[in-house]
Formats: structure tokens, sequence, C-alpha cells
């Protein structure tokens, strides 16, 4: 069954899933951002088998300490333990699916149904059943909880999956931790997200922008260059910002995951540009520099302009630090879920500067997000007519480039203008969708 056959019927068998992408000549058929029924697939097979990103750390610091979030669609509690430890469970009661929890977070040791009064601990144990003596003896506390989802968590980042069988986080992550230390272990200290999570909706498929931060520094000369200009500092002009052609693009060897960064002389100023002087030179000069170079090594250190997604949906930029997670909300919608993470150590002032900049750079109103959000919002526009979800996307560039033994960097290493992370991450896209081993 092809892709059209299939979209009509509402099937989608192996041999259609596999005719959407071709990894080896390089193109997407667009219908994999607009058809309902690949979306519901994705949620079954992707998003409730993945690692999904869930919070920081620094959000829930505290016993009691809650917030409430989404695993696809799926709204769950994250609640910090008495023991520290941290616990994920479906946001449902397991009575009659009402919405346990209805604030976005806080402190709390349980939480009461406000249906009909079912209680839960903190670890989203059922622990009272009003007038209990009215159901059968076999009703068993124990075996009605909400579900509780895998948690763990890398320097400071807390991911959740369903999956009982998904791999171990650390070997989720596989080579991609390489790149994440760039923002995530520049200090002893670690990061701690400040200035709340910003919540906006995007009227476009999740799978633009999981993709433009794992593959897509293309566009930056093009849909940036005036946000680049109206940051500079007055002593600087756009020619001393000349966007860098050297760098490099990761693609995973596997998991989907990929990310890119500029590494030539230029790219401070770059920063500089997109984020201020202060940020620009906490990150190039003085103690705090000189401690990353230290940690990570000199050309680590200096990858400030860094783009990364973690397959599926959790992506960040390195020197902006801007942390998302892409919430599906149908193939036609997006919830974007952002945060700031700065170097738990950094001055009181560098901190401040960060929240600054981050929100006027990367967040609902930002001005550089406003260049995204148009292009991701314009081409879903597109996708509308029956013409335009019939013309193949093209993933062609940096085809035959590929290093996979560099002396640095792991993974598959490309140029900077490249696609090759954007064919990584639809390859494994498709390898899940047609996996129905568990389904």
């Amino acid at each position: 069954m092809d892709a059209r056959r299939a979209m009509r019927s509402g099937e989608w068998d192996e041999g259609s899933l596999e005719s959407l992408i071709n990894t080896r000549e390089g193109w997407i058929d667009p219908k994999i951002y607009t058809d309902e029924t690949l979306y519901e697939l994705e949620l079954e097979r992707i998003f409730s088998k993945s690692w999904l990103l869930l919070c920081h750390e620094s959000h829930i610091k505290n016993p009691g300490d809650y917030l409430t979030t989404y695993m696809g669609n799926d709204s769950v509690v994250v609640a910090r333990q008495k023991d520290g430890s941290i616990r994920a469970f479906l946001n449902q009661c397991s009575h009659r699916g009402m919405r346990l929890v209805r604030a976005d977070q806080g402190q709390a040791w349980g939480f009461t149904c406000p249906y009909h009064g079912w209680a839960y601990d903190v670890s989203g144990r059922l622990v009272n059943i009003p007038h209990e003596g009215l159901y059968p003896v076999d009703v068993d506390k124990s075996q009605l909880s909400p579900l509780h989802a895998r948690v763990a968590t890398y320097k400071g980042l807390v991911f959740g999956t369903w999956d009982d069988a998904a791999p171990e986080l650390h070997e989720y992550l596989g080579d991609a931790r390489f790149y994440m230390d760039h923002m995530l272990d520049r200090s002893e200290a670690g990061t701690e997200a400040i200035g709340g999570i910003e919540k906006w909706i995007i009227k476009c498929n999740w799978k633009f922008a999981a993709e433009q931060f794992a593959s897509d520094m293309y566009h930056v000369p093009f849909s940036h260059t005036s946000g680049i200009l109206s940051g500079l500092p007055s002593d600087l002009d756009l020619s001393d910002v000349s966007i860098p052609r050297e760098g490099y693009q990761f693609s995973s060897l596997a998991g989907g995951h990929g990310c890119g960064s500029y590494i030539a002389p230029g790219s401070a100023n770059v920063i500089a540009g997109i984020m201020g002087p202060m940020v620009a030179e906490y990150y190039t000069q003085g103690r705090a520099a000189e401690a990353a170079a230290a940690r990570l090594g000199q050309e680590r250190a200096s990858a400030i302009n860094q783009h990364t997604t973690i397959f599926p949906n959790c992506s960040f930029l390195t020197g902006v630090n801007t942390v998302r997670a892409w919430h599906p909300k149908g193939p036609n919608e997006m919830e974007v879920w952002a945060f700031t993470v700065v170097d738990a150590d950094a001055p009181e002032e560098v901190k401040e500067e960060f929240r600054r900049q981050s929100i006027r750079t990367f967040s609902a109103g930002g001005v550089f997000e406003q260049d995204d959000g148009e292009n991701w919002v314009e081409i879903q526009r597109v996708l509308q007519g029956y013409k335009a979800r019939q013309q193949r996307f093209l993933t062609k560039m940096g085809m035959g480039e590929i290093n996979e033994d560099h002396p640095l960097y792991p993974g598959r290493i490309s140029g900077v203008y490249s696609e090759e992370a954007a064919r990584g991450f639809y390859g494994h896209w498709l390898r899940l969708m047609t996996d129905n081993s568990q389904s």
C-alpha cells in the first residue's frame, strides 16, 4: 500500500510507512506533518517508547515539590520524594479518570481527586478511598495507583519513559552525551533552571521544530540576520558578525539525536549579537571560561552557538541556554515549554542577564523565536493544499561528506551546513514507526 492509498484508507502498514522517508536518496513525504492517523501512531510507537524531557531537577528542589507536564499528550505529575528521588505518574485518578492535579506546580504531600475524593500520596500511591467499605473486599488499593513512568536524570535534566523495555537513559542518549555536556557540564557546580517555564502554542507539527534544532544551521544567515543585528553592541556592526562557514554537524549513530555548531573565531561575536556582550564575555573570558576549557577542552568549551535535539522532542541551544520540549497536540499544533539553564555558580548578574536575554531572543515573544515560528506555521499552512502535500521535501545537503571516525567528535560528522542529522532524525522516526513488536 503506498502513502496516498494509506492516507485515504486511514491504515498504515510497514510498506506504506517506508514510502514516506528515503534517507538514501534524501527526501521526505510531507504527509508526515499532516496526517491524523500517522500522528496517533506516533503517540503509540514514539512517545510511549522514548525517553522524554520532563523538567530540570531544580524545578522540584525540595521534598514535596511537584509540577505537571506532558509525555506525548498525556498529562503527568513529576514530584520530589522524601528520600530525594523523583517519581512521575499519569495525572489521572484511577477511579473515573479525572485530572488529579490541576495546578502547574507547587508543594504537597498528597493529592486528592476533586471528583470523588480518592487520595494519593506524593509518590502517586492510592492511600484512601472514601466509603471504602461499600466496595467488594477484592478491591485492592495497591493495584489502583495511576500508571507510573520510569524516571532518570542526566546532569540536571529529568527524563521519563513509559516503556519498561527501553534502554537505560545513559545508553539511550549514547554519543549525544558528548554534545549535551557543552551546556550541562561547563562547571563542577552543574546547572540550575531560572525564570520559570514559558508555555505557548504554535500551529505547526512538532517535527519541524525538533528537526531544525537537530540539523538546521542553514537557516541562520537568512532567517535571523535582522535579529542578530538588532542585538549587537554599539561598537560592532554586521560586518563584524559575518556568519561563519566553519563548524560541524553531528548525527548520532543510533537514536535520531543531532546537533551542530560554529567553531570559527567569529562565533563569539555571533553569540554577542544574540545574547549581548555580558553573556559572550562570560562564555569566552575569565574564570568560568577557563574552568569550562579545563573540563571540556578549549574547542568544546567554545561551542557556544550549538543547536541540539535529543530524539524525539527535547531541544536546546548552547550559549542561549534555552531548553525546550515540543509537546505534540495533533498533527497541526504543538505546545512549546521552554526554560533557561545557567551554571549554578555563575554570578547573579550573569544569571539575570541570561534570563533577560533569553526572554528577548527565544521566548514566546522573542525576536528569534518569531522568525522560527513564522517559518514553521507558514509551511503548515501551505500543506493544507492538496498539491502541496504531494511535493517531496529535500534532505540531500551534505550527502557523501560524512566522517564516522573524527578525531574529536563522536557520531556521524558532516559540515555545519548539512542535513545529515535531519536524515538521521527521520530515519530513526521511521524505524520506530515501523516497529510494531510491542504495539
